[in-house]
């Protein structure tokens, strides 16, 4: 008996998938949140981390002010995240590298979890918790799951930081550039797991739409994204994607 979610799967892109070549798959915070990840996201003014709301702690503006206590609250953040897992939905995008002759993983998370699975050259359009990044040369260092962390840069000696798209900043030069023509480019764009709320990643795919791309959502719900897709599949990422 086939299930509900295998029965939204249209024939038309079953048809799709199997003569693909170029597809492009954008990630948001909803498959991450299917291995545990917490979004840290407290609603108005919630405290999250010792009485500073989300959007302060995680913000350009404490960078200057205080840099120890935004690294306090990323290392916190770091060992939550360090026990997790890919889910099925990450180990499937994975997967899709052997099934497509070109596909351009883009992802809104920051937690590492595709290249766990084993995806390659993931586009991270907002950073990486696992790297630190110096404030003066700009020059880019891994975190490692299991050693101390550097403070200061090893070719200048200047302090680091984590190399996350904060509150008040811009997205990393050429990111979204790349991804941007990754999507003009790609017979098949899926939105996964993202909320459709924030830009410029949320305009990714309009650009594949517009290209005449084939879009499709993979989200337990709607969203802003929905109403431009050709498909929408209702689930979670790491219950849908493996039907495909």
């Amino acid at each position: 008996m086939q299930s509900a979610v295998t029965r939204q799967i249209s024939a038309e892109l079953r048809r799709r998938l199997a003569k693909a070549s170029n597809v492009l798959v954008l990630t948001g915070a909803g498959v991450s949140a299917e291995s545990g990840v917490p979004t840290f996201r407290g609603g108005g003014n919630s405290a999250v981390w010792k009485g500073m709301p989300f959007d302060v702690i995680s913000s350009a503006t404490m960078v200057r002010r205080n840099l120890p206590a935004v690294w306090e609250w990323f290392d916190y953040r770091r060992e939550l995240l360090k026990s997790l897992r890919p889910n099925p939905a990450h180990q499937e995008i994975a997967r899709w590298q052997k099934r497509f002759a070109d596909l351009s993983v883009v992802t809104q998370n920051v937690d590492g979890l595709h290249q766990l699975a084993g995806s390659k050259d993931v586009i991270e359009l907002h950073g990486s918790i696992w790297r630190s990044r110096c404030q003066d040369c700009r020059s880019k260092i891994q975190i490692s799951r299991t050693e101390p962390r550097a403070e200061l840069c090893l070719d200048c000696g200047e302090s680091l930081r984590p190399d996350v798209v904060l509150f008040g900043e811009i997205l990393p030069s050429g990111a979204f550039e790349l991804a941007a023509e990754k999507a003009g480019a790609c017979e098949l764009c899926f939105a996964i797991g993202t909320s459709g709320l924030v830009y410029p990643a949320a305009g990714l795919p309009e650009i594949a739409k517009a290209a005449g791309a084939y879009v499709c959502e993979v989200n337990p719900e709607r969203t802003p994204v929905s109403d431009i897709c050709d498909e929408v599949l209702t689930g979670k990422a790491g219950e849908v994607l493996p039907l495909l």
